[in-house]
């Protein structure tokens, strides 16, 4: 792989992209903390940057969110782009100025973006430590290495041996792991609004403020994490399916829990590859989590069954965490390419394409 740089080069990168940057970040535990950490290291080098959340339904490389982000281009009120945590492809639009930090399988080289990716690494760094080693290249970014360890543990790296990671222990490892439970509730409930989370992040000192109460947003971050809590309990009743080497969980909720029941079912499942399938997440769609607990490289196995209606999020990831999202037809398609019989498809009515209740049932 080539055209992979070091954060050390994000000073001159961050030149390139003038004055007023945007800052675009995904909505868990690593892309908030690596979206504060650049937010918190260009204010400190007299950047004036904005923000932008990327949640759910949300894809950063699809042709709404560049519509969107032209826009602004075109008004003056952007003149260029960090991407953290959203991953690395060509789609790209090549009229951004563009800095892409992320730590995950790229799907293509963008040749006029700056790629500061830690895919070439061993271990491979999350993309808030990478955002905290760019903005150490621009400042004195120590009092924020606790939220570089908040997405660290966030991606269940903490046990990795990152030398930053020993010394954000420092900030109390009981602390910091309540504190990235609470960050990612948002992003997992039925809103999926992470605003708040983000908010928290950067007004708080340390995963101990974060849990506080001190400020307002920690009461919506628990309200949020009370609603998950509900719709995980009634997921994990769902049994697993099985075709092959491969086992489906079939869930319907509105909240972001299927993550949770991949990685849950994947240490206790004898088969290389639990998917946990969710028809409510959002209308006419199936969002999956897949989870590997053995050798098998998940985004090289997803590409080998990618149905045709697939897009830019599917099978973007880690080797033993990936996932996506399917319109209906394509979902139908995938798990009959997987093997499985039709109880695993989903039914449809209407030209929305709508799921019914009974999908998956």
């Amino acid at each position: 792989m080539t055209r992979i740089q070091s954060p050390d080069l994000f000073p001159d990168a961050l030149a390139r992209l003038g004055d007023r940057p945007l800052i675009a970040c995904h909505n868990d535990a690593d892309g908030l903390s690596a979206g504060v950490l650049l937010k918190k290291a260009l204010e400190r080098h007299g950047v004036d940057c904005s923000l932008r959340l990327v949640g759910k339904g949300e894809n950063a490389y699809a042709p709404a969110f560049a519509e969107e982000i032209d826009a602004r281009f075109d008004s003056g009120a952007i003149t260029g782009i960090i991407l953290a945590d959203l991953g690395v492809s060509d789609q790209l639009p090549p009229t951004w100025p563009a800095i892409l930090i992320d730590h995950h399988v790229p799907t293509g080289l963008p040749a006029h973006a700056t790629i500061i990716s830690g895919i070439e690494d061993d271990p491979v760094p999350t993309s808030s430590l990478l955002a905290y080693r760019c903005g150490r290249s621009i400042g004195d970014a120590e009092p924020d290495l606790w939220l570089a360890a908040i997405g660290i543990i966030g991606d269940m790296a903490d046990g990795s041996g990152f030398p930053e990671m020993e010394e954000a222990r420092r900030f109390g490892i009981t602390a910091l792991r309540k504190a990235v439970s609470l960050v990612n509730a948002p992003r997992r409930s039925a809103s999926g609004d992470a605003t708040p989370a983000f908010e928290l992040l950067a007004k708080a000192s340390g995963p101990k403020d974060v849990l506080s109460g001190v400020f307002p947003e920690t009461a919506r971050l628990q309200a949020a994490q009370a609603e998950v809590r509900r719709e995980l309990d009634e997921a994990r009743k769902a049994a697993p399916r099985f075709a092959g080497d491969v086992a489906i969980i079939p869930i319907s909720s509105p909240c972001q829990v299927h993550p949770v029941i991949a990685q849950t079912w994947s240490g206790r499942l004898k088969v290389p590859v639990v998917i946990a399938a969710n028809t409510g997440y959002r209308p006419g769609w199936v969002h999956f989590a897949a989870r590997s607990s053995g050798d098998t490289d998940l985004p090289a196995f997803l590409a080998t069954v990618r149905p045709p209606g697939a897009d830019e999020q599917y099978g973007k990831g880690h080797r033993a965490a990936s996932g996506g999202a399917l319109r209906t037809e394509d979902w139908n398609l995938f798990v009959e390419t997987l093997g499985f019989n039709a109880e695993m498809k989903v039914a449809t009515t209407g030209p929305e394409n709508k799921t019914e209740k009974r999908a998956l049932a």
